[in-house]
């Protein structure tokens, strides 16, 4: 079972700038893209300012605000896509981070209004479920929050119409790491069905196993994919067709019997 607890002041400069990073280095983000938030108490989070790198960030730029929007320390502004933030705090008590960028793959979805949902790996079906596309909405606007309010409950991670992507978690490193599955995800998915024209999705039973394994792991969003029952089992067809023709064989020779008795009491047919 996860065991909540808070980022200290300290950990969560520290640890959105290396986050910060990784996106940058991983080209999630380009110039002044993408913005990163940490709760550090039930109604207080510090976030990333507005016009700064993510790959050039260094902890004193970081900025603490109140869940209202109110900012309590850092002397610079935050991030106009904040709102986005704060809106999944509000709606997930359990969320404490949130990772929002442009990677690629997964925005080129985005662009494209497709969800990202066919089960083709374990570990996507696990770690992110069902990926939806939010409306679209203009960005830095209140537009953007209430396109994924919706969504925010039975899912960690959304796709934002023509804009990007949004994970969140229970941690940073669990929000950063679903942007990350959420990437490779992508990639796999326009490989199999875009490249080889050729994708083995997962069956409903598997699925479920799956979604079982999950709900272990203490993860009870994410959504579920989209399935089909599987086909019954060729040795369960083969063991039918075999009972059938013992069927078959039993009564032909009830009726053989039954004509040699006939003939040898000198009867008739």
């Amino acid at each position: 079972m996860y065991q909540k607890k808070y980022y200290s002041d300290f950990e969560a400069k520290k640890w959105i700038v290396e986050i910060g990073n990784r996106i940058y280095q991983k080209n999630f983000v380009a110039a002044n893209d993408g913005n990163i938030s940490v709760r550090v108490s039930p109604d207080t989070i510090w976030t990333t300012p507005t016009g700064v790198s993510k790959g050039f960030m260094t902890p004193d730029m970081m900025v603490k605000m109140r869940l209202d929007g109110t900012i309590i320390a850092g002397n610079r502004k935050p991030s106009s896509e904040v709102k986005m933030h704060l809106r999944v705090y509000r709606e997930s008590e359990e969320t404490n981070a949130v990772v929002h960028a442009h990677p690629p793959m997964a925005t080129s979805y985005a662009i494209a209004g497709i969800n990202l949902e066919k089960p083709v790996s374990p570990e996507a079906v696990v770690l992110l479920g069902r990926v939806p596309v939010a409306p679209y909405a203009t960005p830095s606007t209140e537009e953007v929050p209430d396109s994924i309010t919706p969504l925010i409950k039975d899912h960690h991670a959304v796709l934002l119409a023509n804009h990007g992507a949004l994970t969140w978690g229970r941690d940073l490193f669990e929000a950063y790491y679903r942007m990350e599955s959420l990437e490779h995800y992508a990639l796999m998915l326009t490989y199999s069905t875009n490249i080889l024209n050729k994708a083995n999705e997962l069956n409903c039973n598997q699925i479920s196993d799956l979604i079982e394994m999950r709900n272990k792991m203490g993860i009870k969003t994410g959504g579920v994919p989209p399935c089909k029952v599987p086909d019954q089992n060729p040795a369960q067809n083969q063991t039918s067709n075999q009972t059938k023709e013992q069927v078959i064989q039993n009564i032909v020779e009830k009726v053989t019997r039954r004509v040699i008795e006939q003939l040898q009491k000198g009867g008739s047919l």
